[in-house]
């Protein structure tokens, strides 16, 4: 009876040993894979690559050769319009082979002149005044792109946000994108409403006694853009 007892012992002490090293084999098994698991997922969040990593070709702008061309109207057609310019300081084109995808531009607003009277006149300097665009206290303008789609007979349909007076609006214009010799040549045209930059002087949304001294709120914009990379 002691030896038969003392056998199943032992043979009970051989089951819960086998048991326990199948336990502890399941545990680090069941952990290595949870690791491996963990390295994958690490793995992908690692690789998958955010679209601001992405590596496009920078264009700079050519601030000698880009410019925004205004004019503005008297909203009775027979008391004249002015056509003027300004000058860019600053911005990048960003591209996608010859796709582009991004970029940014600065106006440098002291630099508005008016063609037919140059850039030391009576009217530049009220379009430099509160009244207008408030240049000592706003001395740049800008417009940051979002967003562009293709659009019919080779134009492009570019969307960004504009800044004048520290006030921003999503705008969209039609331009058109031509990239010879590692230069952009690069068109546009629109046309703001200036009240929603709160530039508010003689508009007849503002002021309704001002007859025919009512400055049309409308603003075209015709935009040419050289950059280089």
């Amino acid at each position: 009876m002691k030896l038969f007892k003392n056998s199943r012992s032992f043979t009970m002490s051989n089951k819960l040993s086998l048991l326990y090293s199948i336990l502890i084999m399941a545990s680090v098994f069941s952990a290595c894979r949870g690791s491996k698991a963990k390295e994958n997922e690490t793995s992908i969040v690692t690789n998958s690559e955010s679209p601001d990593k992405v590596t496009y070709q920078k264009y700079a702008i050519d601030k000698k050769e880009s410019v925004i061309t205004y004019k503005g109207s008297m909203l009775l057609a027979s008391r004249g319009s002015h056509t003027g310019y300004v000058y860019l300081s600053k911005g990048e084109l960003m591209m996608d082979e010859n796709r582009l995808v991004g970029g940014a531009v600065e106006a440098d607003m002291n630099t508005i002149a008016d063609i037919a009277h140059g850039s030391d006149n009576e009217l530049v300097r009220h379009l430099k005044s509160p009244d207008f665009f408030d240049v000592a206290k706003f001395p740049y303008a800008a417009y940051t792109i979002t967003a562009v789609e293709p659009a019919a007979d080779k134009m492009i349909n570019v969307t960004g946000n504009l800044t004048i007076k520290g006030i921003t609006h999503a705008v969209t214009f039609p331009a058109r994108l031509e990239v010879k010799g590692g230069i952009i040549y690069a068109d546009g045209k629109l046309t703001i409403d200036r009240t929603k930059w709160n530039v508010r002087y003689n508009s007849g949304k503002f002021f309704y006694s001002l007859a025919g001294e009512i400055i049309s709120d409308d603003i075209e914009l015709d935009i040419k853009i050289i950059a280089r990379k």
